[in-house]
């Protein structure tokens, strides 16, 4: 099933703001775990779930646990 250009065009717009915070600056914490999930995402899909991919994938949420707790 071919993906419409134009919601493929949307995405590509919300991605960039997700990685920023609060004030606008681009967050590493959020760019880093989202890099971080996307490959584990990616390894997942191609080679299924092992080891390797639930530690990638826990990783990659860690930072985005305790940005809850942040002021």
């Amino acid at each position: 099933m071919p993906i419409n250009p134009l919601f493929a065009k949307s995405i590509l717009a919300i991605i960039p703001e997700m990685f920023k915070d609060v004030k606008g600056k681009w967050s590493s914490k959020r760019t880093v775990s989202g890099v971080l999930a996307i490959a584990a995402v990616t390894q997942i899909d191609a080679n299924g779930i092992d080891t390797n991919t639930l530690l990638l994938a826990f990783i990659a949420v860690i930072p985005l646990c305790f940005s809850v707790f942040e002021k």
